[in-house]
């Protein structure tokens, strides 16, 4: 079983989870064969670590970590491989694959774009 885990920033307010929230739930709804977990880095929780331990305790044989980053700064290039590489050597059994920021797939800027264009047509 393959788990996939949602890993978003993370702020003071609490409002801010919902969009992330609400891709976890659309994943969960279209897919339930696939556990789906949705990790902070700071300020809320589940941690990415966190978010592992609830992964592995429902079964999971392989993770992979989608970053909800528009660019690839300082926390996706330092910190989450840096908190990955800690995941691994806690889980060695467990393949830990990360994909790169969501601001860095096409489909998805396109679709941004085109909801922009929408809009002022």
């Amino acid at each position: 079983m393959h788990g996939i885990l949602l890993f978003a920033h993370g702020a003071r307010d609490p409002q801010w989870a919902r969009p992330f929230e609400a891709i976890r739930d659309r994943l969960r709804a279209r897919r339930p064969e696939f556990p789906v977990e949705l990790a902070f880095l700071e300020l809320m929780s589940p941690s990415l670590e966190e978010a592992v331990a609830t992964l592995r305790g429902k079964g999971v044989a392989a993770i992979t970590i989608f970053p909800l980053f528009m660019a690839p700064g300082g926390h996706i290039r330092n910190d989450l491989p840096r908190i990955v590489e800690q995941m691994r050597q806690a889980h060695p059994e467990v393949p830990i694959a990360v994909q790169r920021p969501i601001g860095e797939v096409p489909e998805l800027l396109d679709a941004m774009a085109a909801w922009i264009l929408a809009d002022v047509d």
